[in-house]
């Protein structure tokens, strides 16, 4: 669902009259938001299961368009087998791909795992790197990826992760234009104060599994919605 109006256009009313349609400005709506989430989850954690570094990151890849329940349903058997980037560089192809096929994109993921998982091994002396650049380097890493990893693994915030559940309340609320993740990424750390960075993601896949699913229903008096009523009518469909 696109915005009534241009970001262009929005950027401009704001600077002029601090104003976003509802009498916040994106910032305050945003504040209100983070202190509801922080109540309702006040010591919101990654939900996927790792033991150490590259499961974590293989984790992160995994997750890509799939619940982290799927992943955590296949990760429990998977670390079993594989629990260093040398025992993911060094899987078969075919066994491997076999192994993920629970869950979407498995021959993708599988491909891209290997990979990723050889090139720590070559060029990063078997560790998983520690900045953005160096991670969406490594094959199936992107923003998202790269950033979950970051904060989870180094407690590095450097940017906001945007899966589904972040999309869409960030087009629920009003607080982007675009259905582009990294783009959306940008805009709400436009917004959110860098202090604040680590908990959008997990606060608001947490929510969006336990309060508000992606599925329109009514949820006029949901926490956040309650902040914003114009978010009970706007459901976004997924792209």
């Amino acid at each position: 669902m696109k915005s009534t109006t241009t970001r262009k256009a929005r950027s401009a009313s704001k600077t002029a009259h601090g104003k976003s349609g509802d009498g916040y400005t994106s910032p305050q709506r945003l504040k209100k938001i983070f202190a509801a989430l922080d109540h309702l989850f006040p010591r919101a954690e990654c939900a996927l299961h790792d033991k150490n570094p590259s499961q974590l990151l293989v984790a992160t890849i995994l997750s890509a368009q799939c619940t982290d329940k799927a992943v955590n349903r296949l990760t429990d058997s998977l670390w079993k087998k594989y629990k260093t980037p040398k025992d993911f560089a060094k899987a078969s192809p075919a066994t491997f791909t076999k192994e993920l096929s629970s869950i979407p994109f498995f021959r993708n993921k599988a491909k891209a795992i290997i990979g990723a998982a050889q090139k720590i091994e070559s060029e990063f002396g078997g560790r998983v790197p520690k900045t953005e650049a160096e991670l969406v380097s490594l094959p199936g890493v992107g923003y998202k990826t790269a950033h979950v990893v970051l904060g989870e693994l180094f407690d590095i915030w450097e940017g906001i992760a945007t899966d589904t559940h972040v999309k869409r309340f960030a087009l629920r609320f009003d607080l982007t234009d675009t259905t582009d993740p990294t783009k959306i990424s940008k805009d709400l750390e436009a917004l959110v104060p860098k202090k604040d960075w680590k908990y959008v993601n997990n606060g608001l896949v947490l929510y969006g599994r336990y309060v508000c699913p992606a599925r329109p229903h009514d949820c006029a008096l949901h926490p956040l919605t309650k902040l914003w009523p114009p978010a009970a009518l706007r459901w976004p469909k997924a792209k």
